[in-house]
């Protein structure tokens, strides 16, 4: 944290190549150090936070140059950051599914947030940050829902974060996903593109619908297995939208299993008492095309037990 910001004066900060890619809202976490977290999302949803005069949201991406102003915050009383507890960090420790000197790929559980905030002291990234002090530069490439399973990816350099960043804007990071539909398919494969639009509820929830003046989003889908009264997709994502599988498959008549913000309520029941206790989305696959080098890097992560007990204990169709 700057002084002068603390001490009730406006700072004017210019990013640096070292801070190209990063989200504005991980960029004034970092360089704040002692101001809540709520004070930070607080003064980004004002628009008091502005990046070359303009006023940006938490998901915007700095490039070198930039010129962020902030407004003057008050700090926390300083208290030593908690530590992750045991149980998480075993949790952590068992999730790599890869790791080299600039990338790591952790299979998300289920039910942990990719990032803390909403009285969450701890998501993945704040965990991982503390358990490894020797990458000092750890970074989330992309994010799950809380919800969802499976690959996540973290940068351990800034200028990996880049460059993957620029993959996935140009289509070379494959993401593919596991879900379980309410319903039976008759058909073997669907493409949905149904552009969708994000609001914000009063109370801060997140809700995305189809919608004619929203943002492109293609989703592919694939037959993995019927059953009696459930269907087993892959979803490959073309574009990233916010809850973009969730909804698309809520549009096309078969919501995801487990989904309480756009399922069916009474498949969801049905399958609570088979014992699904959580949604059925499990980012299964990734793939990235590095340039100029062969063959590209795929990493898979396996279903957790629950859900594949879940499977087999399903009637196929």
């Amino acid at each position: 944290m700057t002084a002068s910001a603390a001490a009730g004066r406006v700072e004017h900060w210019e990013a640096g190549d070292g801070d190209a890619g990063q989200r504005i809202d991980n960029f004034l976490l970092r360089r704040l150090k002692g101001v809540p977290r709520s004070v930070i999302y607080r003064i980004l949803r004002r628009g008091e936070v502005r990046v070359n005069a303009r006023r940006i949201g938490p998901d915007y991406r700095l490039a070198a140059g930039d010129r962020v102003r902030v407004p003057p915050v008050r700090t926390a009383e300083q208290r030593p950051a908690p530590r992750p507890g045991a149980g998480l960090a075993g949790v952590l420790a068992a999730a790599v599914l890869y790791e080299d000197d600039r990338l790591l790929v952790v299979n998300k559980p289920a039910g942990l947030a990719v990032h803390g905030g909403s009285g969450l002291s701890y998501g993945v990234i704040e965990a991982l940050r503390a358990l490894r002090p020797g990458d000092p530069e750890l970074e989330l490439v992309h994010r799950l829902d809380r919800d969802t399973s499976g690959c996540l990816m973290v940068a351990k350099r800034r200028s990996l974060l880049r460059l993957l960043h620029r993959l996935q804007r140009e289509g070379r990071i494959e993401k593919t996903y596991l879900a379980l539909l309410a319903g039976r398919w008759r058909r073997g494969a669907a493409r949905v593109d149904a552009p969708l639009r994000k609001s914000i509820l009063q109370g801060g929830e997140r809700m995305v619908r189809v919608a004619a003046d929203g943002k492109d989003a293609v989703t592919e889908l694939r037959v993995v297995q019927r059953y009696v009264d459930s269907t087993l997709v892959e979803a490959r994502l073309v574009t990233g939208r916010t809850h973009q599988i969730r909804v698309h498959a809520a549009h096309l008549g078969t919501p995801i299993l487990g989904d309480a913000k756009y399922g069916d309520p009474e498949a969801n029941r049905r399958h609570r008492e088979r014992g699904l206790r959580r949604l059925f989305l499990h980012a299964s696959e990734l793939v990235v095309h590095w340039p100029g080098e062969e063959p590209p890097l795929r990493v898979a992560a396996p279903l957790d037990p629950g859900l594949a007990e879940l499977l087999e204990s399903l009637e196929t169709a």
